[in-house]
């Protein structure tokens, strides 16, 4: 090595010299000196990913939610996961997020760019909820999480045919839209009466915002339903202008227990009743003249019905004259051939002390003298073009179907009604259909609406000027027409399809919706041929008398094929718990509609809301409450004069006089109940 040192005036002196080396004795410490130094620069380095790891995992936690690239688990107060969500349409880029107050929120995926976050709300100390949004800023994109329902059981969404308490998930499904529809005719669809919210065992419950084009599938081997969000192969639509960028967003609330949970997100994000329908109708029965004489009913056959009531000593809220009074599907006159004095007809019930209930529906058929005029005053429901009205096919025909998004339809049909109301007397309507199955799967109305099922909001809402006594079969967000709403059409058979078995979990789920003044169809189903138990076109009568019993405990009662039909046994028990129903159960049931009208809960309640710890309660299908103090336990098997029955802890006085002062939950086995009696216990 060299060394440049100055020199005099005439240059630079260069020298030569030699540097110095190790001895074999200092190599080693150089090196382990070397190694030390790595393994300090590898340890602060370790120390650096560490601190970073842990901010962005506590960035990553929000209370006692953790989010995670790919979905995020929610935890109790006790530390136990209640919640898993799985994001299905894409990763989180988890560099993206930042976190602001309880505020968390991501700018994108692994692949793009989209709005993403997550807020903590309490609103208060019992309640937790999590405020989530998934929004696509490319058009076309769907939006799909996955919930994990293996942690505990559900309830809520929408009726359905085969109708099980709590949801009973088989088979795949990938994810179609979440509409109203009829299931008497789409057995694979939705309800009529439809809510995008769902509650759980463990306390916590999921609100789908309203604004969503949601789609709802599920999948019963990986135990996990599919939310998703979109526009493409969809009859959502975004508003006019809009890019069809997708968004889910939803809330998700953690509460103590099942019950005060409910309490919360009812009080919070349902519609309330502003009125109680006329109490008359929840102390006597309905006589419809449907299952008895579907669409062969005349002025003869109606005013025999009127008197039989009458002549067998049985009290009527009102009748209702139902399908087919009129020569054509869309005409607002009576037919004069089945009916060749309305006028009088209408007068001759009135002097004996009946009202009349009309049906009616949203469609006008192509040969009725009303769709030409409908077609020239635009009412009709059209084609995505708006150039021609969109012909829909229903159950009685091919027609239009009023689009009440329009105002000029909404004033046309409501005239209709008037007149018949004005000229007969009529007291109220039965509005059936209003299912969003019914329009086409593209169209367009008058005010253009985003959502389907807002059809069915729409047509609810002509119920309004008639909610005394009116029935609905639909509802989408239609807690406040303050009317009552009746459950698809029954069949006359004991299983959980459509039969027997299926009312009160089919009752309960509709109460859990919010939808609490509810009529549960008619008494023994609809007698339909080719789906009625029994040898005869009645049905069966074990059935009849367990339905009629049944429906004692509801809060109307609705007959349509009469107890004479059978024989006097069945007359007197008739009797019997129609008596029971006005004296026992009408009372309490008009005491809680008072309370609906402030606090939304459930009138009709399962047997979990008073026993809300309990693994047992959450799965009970046959048995219910009505209010906290009075419990129904009806039989529900054909040839049975007894059951199991379940009593939560209590203090019980069974209808023969049983007490029961039990600190823990009780089964009675075999409890005997013979075919004229219907199981309750009364709180003490």
């Amino acid at each position: 090595m060299y060394q440049v040192v100055p020199g005099g005036a005439g240059g630079t002196i260069t020298d030569v010299i030699p540097k110095q080396k190790h001895s074999k004795v200092t190599r080693p410490l150089v090196g382990a000196g070397v190694i030390g130094l790595v393994l300090v620069i590898a340890a602060v380095t370790a120390w650096c990913y560490y601190i970073a790891s842990l901010r962005k995992a506590e960035l990553l936690k929000t209370q006692l939610l953790d989010l995670n690239k790919d979905g995020y688990i929610i935890r109790n107060q006790g530390g136990s996961i209640v919640f898993r969500m799985d994001f299905r349409s894409g990763t989180l880029d988890l560099d993206s997020c930042s976190k602001e107050g309880e505020m968390l929120s991501c700018g994108s995926t692994t692949d793009r760019k989209l709005n993403f976050f997550i807020e903590t709300v309490r609103p208060k100390d019992t309640v937790q909820c999590y405020r989530v949004r998934w929004e696509e800023l490319v058009p076309d994109i769907p939006v799909e999480h996955a919930m994990t329902y293996k942690f505990a059981h559900w309830y809520g969404g929408a009726v359905s045919a085969i109708q099980h308490w709590p949801i009973s998930i088989s088979g795949q499904q990938a994810p179609k839209p979440f509409v109203t529809s009829d299931i008497y005719s789409n057995r694979n669809e939705f309800g009529g009466i439809l809510e995008s919210y769902w509650l759980s065992s463990n306390a916590t419950a999921i609100k789908i915002n309203n604004s969503v084009p949601f789609h709802l599938g599920w999948n019963d081997t990986e135990k996990t339903m599919y939310f998703q969000a979109r526009y493409n192969d969809s009859p959502f639509k975004p508003n006019p202008g809009e890019a069809p960028c997708a968004e889910l967003s939803y809330r998700v609330c953690v509460g103590l227990d099942v019950t005060s949970i409910h309490k919360y997100m009812v009080r919070r994000y349902f519609n309330k009743p502003n009125k109680v329908p006329a109490k008359v109708m929840f102390r006597h029965p309905i006589w419809s003249t449907w299952a008895l004489h579907k669409t062969d009913i005349d002025q003869e056959k109606l005013l025999a019905y009127a008197a039989n009531i009458r002549k067998h000593n049985f009290n009527c809220s009102h009748l209702e004259l139902d399908d087919r009074y009129t020569s054509r599907y869309g005409d607002f006159e009576f037919d004069q051939i089945k009916f060749p004095n309305a006028s009088a007809m209408f007068q001759k019930l009135k002097s004996d002390g009946f009202l009349v209930s009309l049906w009616i529906h949203p469609f006008v058929n192509y040969d009725s003298e009303n769709f030409h005029t409908c077609v020239e005053r635009g009412l009709f429901v059209w084609e995505p073009t708006g150039r021609l009205p969109a012909l829909v096919r229903w159950w009685n025909g091919i027609g239009g179907i009023l689009d009440f998004t329009n105002p000029e339809a909404r004033d046309w049909f409501s005239s209709q009604l008037r007149s018949l109301r004005s000229r007969y007397g009529v007291t109220s309507f039965k509005f059936d259909a209003g299912e969003t199955n019914y329009l086409p799967w593209k169209f367009s109305t008058r005010t253009p609406i985003r959502d389907p099922s807002f059809f069915t909001r729409r047509y609810t809402e002509m119920a309004i000027p008639y909610n005394d006594r009116a029935e609905l079969r639909s509802g989408y967000q239609s807690q406040n027409i303050s009317c009552f709403f009746r459950p698809i059409d029954r069949d006359s058979v004991w299983g959980y399809e459509l039969g027997l078995k299926s009312l009160i979990p089919t009752v309960l789920t509709i109460s859990i919706l919010g939808y609490q003044f509810i009529l549960p169809d008619m008494i023994g189903g609809n007698a339909y041929l080719n789906r009625t138990d029994g040898n005869r076109a009645l049905p069966d009568r074990e059935l009849y008398i367990r339905w009629l019993e049944l429906s004692a405990f509801m809060p109307s009662m609705q007959f349509s094929v009469p107890p004479w039909e059978y024989d006097n046994e069945v007359v007197e028990i008739a009797r019997k718990y129609t008596a029971l129903h006005e004296s026992i159960v009408a009372p309490r049931v008009l005491e809680l509609a008072g309370e609906v009208l402030d606090t939304g809960d459930p009138i009709i309640r399962p047997l979990w809301w008073i026993a809300t710890g309990d693994e047992t309660a959450y799965k009970i299908d046959s048995q219910f409450l009505i209010g906290d103090d009075l419990m129904v336990a009806p039989v529900l098997e054909p040839g049975k004069q007894e059951r199991d029955i379940y009593l939560p802890a209590g203090r019980w006085r069974s209808y023969k006089g049983e007490r029961f002062d039990i600190k823990e939950p009780l089964h009675l086995t075999d409890y005997p109940v013979d075919l004229d009696e219907i199981a309750y216990f009364v709180w003490v």
